[in-house]
């Protein structure tokens, strides 16, 4: 067991400070490894920012700005009826079940069953929307098309109840 007292580091884990500008027979004296002249030879002029295009004015300054795009705004992921045909006949068709199937992947708030491709087996399909023509073409292969509710709206909801 060591003697507490007489704890040290390893050898070679602790260096002096290195100190610049300290004359040229230092090594690092007069320019202090900076080289010469330049914007990265200033006092605070390293620039490091993945961004900074040296200067040229950025290209997010540059490209025009037109729209609005809203981030409270609903992710809706879509699904084919034709993608369907994977299930087994008379299978209950949810988000759990078209997540294990990997046919919905990552975070989204709203399911939509579009009407593209065939379906021919009676399948129960759960979503939050359905097209006209996904409907029509589930219930015609003798299924059913559940509408789920509304998921909660995000953002800061102003409780205006005040008298």
């Amino acid at each position: 067991m060591d003697i507490l007292s007489k704890l040290q580091a390893p050898e070679g884990a602790v260096t002096k400070r290195l100190r610049v500008g300290r004359g040229v027979g230092s090594g690092v004296g007069k320019t202090s490894g900076r080289g010469q002249k330049g914007q990265k030879a200033r006092a605070g002029g390293n620039i490091n920012k993945k961004h900074f295009q040296g200067g040229q004015t950025p290209i997010q300054r540059r490209l025009p700005k037109r729209g609005f795009r809203n981030p409270l705004a609903d992710i809706v992921v879509n699904v084919n009826v034709g993608d369907l045909e994977a299930f087994d006949d008379g299978a209950q068709v949810d988000l759990i079940a078209l997540h294990e199937r990997r046919l919905v992947q990552g975070r989204f708030d709203v399911l939509k069953i579009l009407g593209d491709g065939e379906l021919t087996k009676k399948l129960t399909v759960t979503a939050h929307r359905f097209s006209k023509g996904a409907v029509e073409k589930i219930e015609k292969a003798g299924g059913k098309a559940v509408v789920l509710a509304a998921p909660a709206p995000q953002g800061n909801s102003t409780d205006s109840s005040s008298s």
